[in-house]
């Protein structure tokens, strides 16, 4: 088996259809992603079936603006990469249909991709990964410390135990008006106020490196809700500030913690909420500070948010290996590392 692989990777968990092909697992050639945030805007969240139908109507074009882009024909690819969960059932479900025909009709190896896995591989995009490392993922669904002591091994060491902190924020921010998705409004809001709103840390003198973000959410609830109770007017810019503190703060202590127990070469953050400028700021600060032998790796923007390129990415290893699977393959909604 070469070194090298073409891979065309799918990616359709939540509210995004992309298609990328991604060479040797580290050079984008193409990265299309079809947003559908301003369907779900309305809701005010993602709405499953509203997501699955997008994801039909969009999957066919998209794969042909893919391979347009990078300049490819079908017969040149090496394998095709999908992935296979966690995420909304029906929207995988159309991903991992278009994969597999693909494959058939063609005569490609199928790769089935953990999305999580991806989030980690998307740092892969911008320079090789060195292992052991240690990651964070911080999504909409997902809030986890994982170890990796080789290539494709995961080891989850800490991960929340009620809410995402993705969610969190995304509810918090609805408390507060804001659009959707309301991570990158609470982030620029958090930069315009002071933290004076006493919101709790909670697990964080724990010794354990598990998260939980649902006492936050209510904490912020019953704030807001006891000043509407009152006729007082709450200053959103301060209790921004405020949640973004804590939750930064709870991060990276975990992170710091987790550092102390396993040695890496290698920090990545990863996922959606990677791309918080007050978690990648506070992270840059206290690794230079107490761990600066270990490098801290962010993807760029565009990689944080779900993408299929981070699938290419993750799939390249998974080919070498000849970790292929049969056509039989179905969505695994639940999937973990």
């Amino acid at each position: 088996m070469t070194q090298e692989s073409l891979i065309l990777a799918i990616e359709s968990s939540c509210d995004e259809t992309s298609v990328a092909l991604v060479e040797n697992g580290s050079r984008i050639l193409a990265n299309i992603v079809a947003s559908q945030v301003k369907s779900h805007m309305r809701f005010g969240g993602v709405v499953p079936e509203v997501a699955s139908r997008h994801h039909v109507e969009q999957i066919t074009q998209v794969i042909d603006m893919a391979l347009t882009s990078a300049d490819k024909q079908i017969s040149e690819v090496d394998a095709i990469a999908v992935t296979q969960g966690p995420g909304l059932v029906g929207a995988l479900l159309v991903g991992l249909t278009a994969a597999k025909t693909l494959a058939f009709l063609h005569h490609k190896p199928l790769i089935a991709v953990n999305h999580l896995a991806g989030h980690i591989y998307a740092s892969q995009l911008q320079q090789p990964l060195q292992f052991p490392l240690l990651a964070l993922i911080a999504s909409g669904g997902h809030t986890e410390l994982v170890y990796m002591p080789t290539d494709a091994v995961y080891e989850i060491i800490g991960e929340t135990q009620d809410d995402a902190v993705g969610e969190a924020y995304d509810k918090v921010g609805r408390l507060l008006g804001l659009p959707y998705p309301a991570g990158k409004y609470m982030d620029e809001l958090a930069h315009q106020g002071e933290d004076t709103y006493v919101i709790p840390r909670a697990m964080l003198h724990e010794e354990n490196l598990d998260f939980s973000f649902s006492g936050m959410k209510s904490a912020v609830m019953n704030l807001v809700h006891n000043a509407n109770q009152r006729g007082e007017t709450i200053d959103k810019a301060n209790l921004a500030t405020s949640f973004q503190n804590a939750v930064v703060e709870v991060l990276v202590t975990k992170t710091l913690r987790a550092l102390e127990q396993y040695p890496v070469k290698q920090f990545v953050l990863a996922g959606g909420v990677a791309a918080n400028s007050g978690l990648r700021q506070a992270l840059g600060v206290q690794l230079a500070t107490k761990f600066p032998d270990v490098e801290l790796l962010i993807p760029p923007l565009a990689l944080c948010g779900d993408n299929a390129a981070m699938i290419g990415a993750a799939a390249h290893h998974l080919y070498l290996t000849q970790q292929f699977s049969t056509l039989d393959i179905n969505a695994k909604p639940g999937l973990s590392l």
